[in-house]
C-alpha cells in the first residue's frame, strides 16, 4: 500500500509540469467538444488522436487520449440533456430525465447534476483503479462464453425495467435490438444471416449509425411532425452543482460507482451497459420510481455517475490482463502497445510505475472535466435559446457526417434514415427506444458468446447452467423477470417484510 501511494505521488510530481498540464486542458476540451457531436465517439476520438501523438514521448500521448477519452464521455450529457440526443452511446440514459429536466427549465441544473456524477463517478473509478489492477486477474479470467452468454442476457432483460410501467414493450424492443444484431455475416462461421442478397447487409448494423437513427433522426422528425415545446431556462435555474443533490442520493452514487467499475472491467460490455445498468438498479431502489423518465434528479446522476466510472473500470482488465473492457479502452490498449508499453500481468513486474502513472492521467481528467463542465455550462446553455427549427437542420448534417465518417460508406447514412423513421413511428405508438439500443448493444456479445459456448460443449447446454457463475447469473436472469409477475411480485415482498419483521421480533427480544 506504501508503496502504492509513494508510485503515485511520483507519478503526480511528474505530471506537475506547463505541458501535461496544457496536454491534459487541451486534450480533455477537445474531447468534450468531440462528445458534444452526435455520432463522433470516444472511440473515433482516440483513434484519430492515436494517429497524430505517435511521434510523442509515451507518457504525454497516453495523457492525451486518456483526458480525450474522460472528456468525451462526459462531453455527450450536454447535448442528451440540452437536445434529447446523445453525444455518444454512454450518454443514451442521461436523456430520459436529463432532457425532461431541460424542458422544465432546469437545463442548467441537469447539466450540473451530470457534472457531478461525472466526476464523482470517475474519482471512484480511479480509486478502484489503483487499488483493483493488481488483483483484477482471478476474477476477469474466470468468465467465459458461458458467463458472457447469461450476463448478456440478463442485460437484455433489463429493458423491461427501463422501459417504466410497461415492461412488455421495453421486452419487444429489446428483442428488436437483439435481431437487428443478427443481420449480415457472422463473425464464426461467415454465413450471412438476413442480408436478402443486399451486399452492404453484409457489414451488419453499424452501432453508432443506428444509434444516430435512433435518437438523432427520430427527433427531428418528431419535431417536424409536432412542434416541440422549447427547453426554457429559469433565470434563478444554478448552474452549479447543488451539495443537496449528492447528499440526497449519496447511495445511489455509491452504487453506481460500484456498478459503473463492476460493468467496466467485464470484458467487452462498456460505459453503454454500466449507465443502463446504474439506472435500472437506481429506479429498482428509488422511492420516488414515478418522476423516473419524467426529470429525475436521481436517475440523471444515476447514469452519468455510472458511465464515468465504468472508464477507469475499463482500464484495468486493459492494463492488468490485456483484455480491454470497452472499444474505447481496445484502442487505447493498443495505442499503449504503439508507444512500447506492453499491458497485461507482467506490467506490474516489468513497468510497474506506468499503472500509477495512468491513475495519475486519469485523475487529472477528471478534474480538468470538473473545471470545464464548471466553466462551459453558461456557454452551453446558449443551445437551447437556438430555435429547434434552425438548429435541427444543423443536427441533421452532424447526423449525415457522423454516420458516414465511421466507416466512409454511403449504406451507413440509408441506415441511419431507416432506423430514424422506424425509431420515430414507435415512439409515436408508446414503445421506448432506449432498450432496442441496449439490445443492440448486447446483441453481438450474447450471440457470439452463445454460439461459442455451444462449439466448446459440442452442443451441450449443461456448461450454461453447471457452471457457478453462470447458475448464478440465470437465476438473477430469471428470478428478475419473475418479479414482473404480479403475483410472484406480491409473494416475495410479503416474504421479505415476514423476515424484516422476524428480524425485529428477535433484536428486540
Amino acid at each position: 500500500m506504501l508503496d502504492g501511494l509513494r508510485m503515485l505521488g511520483h507519478s503526480l510530481l511528474g505530471f506537475a509540469s506547463f505541458w501535461p498540464l496544457l496536454y491534459a486542458l487541451g486534450a480533455t476540451l477537445l474531447g468534450i467538444l468531440i462528445g458534444c457531436m452526435p455520432g463522433l465517439s470516444a472511440t473515433l476520438a482516440i483513434a484519430l488522436l492515436t494517429t497524430l501523438t505517435i511521434k510523442m514521448p509515451p507518457n504525454d500521448a497516453i495523457l492525451i487520449l486518456i483526458c480525450a477519452y474522460v472528456g468525451t464521455i462526459y462531453g455527450g450529457s450536454r447535448t442528451a440533456i440540452l437536445l434529447n440526443i446523445p453525444g455518444t452511446a454512454a450518454n443514451a440514459a442521461a436523456c430520459l430525465d436529463g432532457h425532461q429536466l431541460a424542458r422544465q427549465g432546469q437545463a442548467g441544473r441537469a447539466m450540473g447534476i451530470a457534472t457531478t456524477g461525472s466526476v464523482v463517478g470517475s474519482l471512484f473509478g480511479v480509486v478502484c483503479l489503483a487499488l483493483l489492477t493488481p488483483t483484477l486477474g482471478e476474477v476477469a479470467l474466470a468468465f467465459g462464453a458461458f458467463e458472457f452468454f447469461w450476463l448478456a442476457l440478463f442485460g437484455v432483460m433489463m429493458s423491461g425495467s427501463i422501459a417504466g410501467s410497461d415492461p412488455v414493450k421495453g421486452w419487444l424492443m429489446g428483442f428488436l435490438g437483439l435481431f437487428a444484431t443478427l443481420i449480415g455475416q457472422d463473425g464464426i462461421h461467415a454465413v450471412n444471416r438476413f442480408t436478402f442478397g443486399i451486399k452492404d447487409l453484409e457489414g451488419g448494423v453499424s452501432l453508432i449509425p443506428a444509434l444516430i437513427g435512433a435518437f438523432g433522426f427520430s427527433e427531428i422528425l418528431t419535431v417536424l411532425a409536432e412542434p416541440a415545446s422549447r427547453a426554457t431556462i429559469n433565470a434563478v435555474d444554478s448552474v452549479l452543482p447543488r451539495l443537496r443533490d449528492v447528499l440526497v442520493y449519496w447511495k445511489t452514487i455509491l452504487r453506481s460507482g460500484v456498478i459503473g467499475v463492476y460493468v467496466g472491467i467485464l470484458p467487452g460490455v462498456g460505459e453503454d451497459m454500466a449507465a443502463w445498468s446504474s439506472y435500472a438498479a437506481a429506479r429498482r431502489a428509488s422511492k420516488e420510481k414515478e418522476k423516473y423518465g419524467k426529470g429525475s434528479v436521481e436517475g440523471l446522476i444515476a447514469a452519468e455517475t455510472g458511465d464515468n466510472a465504468s472508464i477507469p473500470g475499463g482500464i484495468i482488465p486493459a492494463l492488468a490482463l490485456a483484455i480491454p473492457g470497452s472499444a474505447p479502452s481496445a484502442v487505447l490498449m493498443a495505442a499503449m502497445i504503439i508507444h512500447g508499453v506492453q499491458p497485461g500481468p507482467m506490467l506490474m513486474v516489468n513497468q510497474p510505475q506506468f499503472v500509477y502513472d495512468v491513475v495519475a492521467m486519469t485523475l487529472m481528467a477528471t478534474l480538468a472535466m470538473l473545471f470545464f463542465g464548471l466553466f462551459l455550462v453558461k456557454p452551453l446553455l446558449a443551445i437551447v435559446r437556438i430555435p429547434r427549427v434552425i438548429i435541427m437542420p444543423v443536427i441533421f448534417v452532424l447526423c449525415t457526417v457522423g454516420s458516414y465518417a465511421i466507416a466512409s460508406r454511403l449504406f451507413d447514412v440509408y441506415l441511419m434514415l431507416i432506423i430514424g423513421v422506424g425509431a420515430f413511428f414507435l415512439r409515436r405508438h408508446g414503445y421506448p427506444i432506449p432498450p432496442f439500443v441496449l439490445g443492440l448493444v448486447l446483441g453481438d456479445i450474447l450471440d457470439k458468446s452463445l454460439r461459442r459456448g455451444l462449439t466448446l460443449s459440442n452442443g451441450d447446454f449443461t456448461p450454461f447452467l453447471a457452471r457457478p457463475i453462470c447458475a448464478l447469473l440465470a437465476f438473477i436472469t430469471i428470478f428478475t423477470m419473475l418479479m414482473y409477475v404480479p403475483a410472484f411480485n406480491r409473494m416475495v415482498h410479503a416474504s421479505w417484510s415476514r423476515a424484516k419483521a422476524l428480524v425485529r421480533w428477535r433484536a428486540v427480544s
